[in-house]
């Protein structure tokens, strides 16, 4: 299976609007117009239901949308070290009203198998989000350091998981640097 992670692309993002309901920034949508030049033409594209990740790849194509790829559920505070308060979530912290990191994982993993059976031969393509992802290829290719991992993810991101040899490399740069 040919699957690529994304990461969506920047957010207009405020306290005024909940997380889930960001929409692209001017910005990110012009990344997410580059971001179509480098997806296979050819590929199924899903994303989660929040419109940050369909919009960051709409400009590549029709976009089908799966409730079990949206980011991790979680009351947060917009104030604060929300970096801080992310990183150890990924890595095993526990907070009062966020998702297990256990469900976050199955629900992935079963979304990833659903979409991949329909894709058959085509590349599959999906949109999500930085915690969601991380926990996902943590309990899928046993990243070394999730912390460190979702930490280096940029607003978009392309990522090749090779779930075969549990192998996951930043996609659509000359020059990737090594993900932990």
């Amino acid at each position: 299976m040919n699957l690529l992670l994304v990461r969506h692309a920047m957010p207009a993002f405020g306290p005024d609007v909940p997380a889930p309901e960001w929409e692209l920034s001017s910005e990110g949508r012009c990344e997410a117009r580059a971001l179509a030049r480098v997806l296979p033409p050819d590929a199924l594209l899903v994303a989660s239901r929040e419109p940050k990740a369909r919009q960051t790849l709409e400009p590549a194509g029709s976009v089908y949308t799966d409730a079990r790829f949206d980011e991790v559920a979680r009351d947060e505070p917009y104030e604060g070290d929300f970096r801080a308060r992310r990183r150890a979530y990924v890595t095993g912290t526990d907070y009062p009203g966020w998702e297990p990191r256990e469900r976050v994982a199955a629900r992935f993993a079963e979304a990833v198998s659903f979409w991949a059976a329909r894709a058959e031969e085509r590349p599959l393509v999906i949109a999500s989000h930085g915690m969601a992802m991380t926990v996902w290829l943590a309990a899928t290719v046993a990243l070394a350091d999730p912390g460190a991992f979702w930490a280096d993810l940029r607003l978009p991101d392309l990522l090749t998981v090779d779930m075969a040899a549990e192998q996951v490399s930043r996609s659509g740069s000359a020059d990737p640097p090594p993900i932990p």
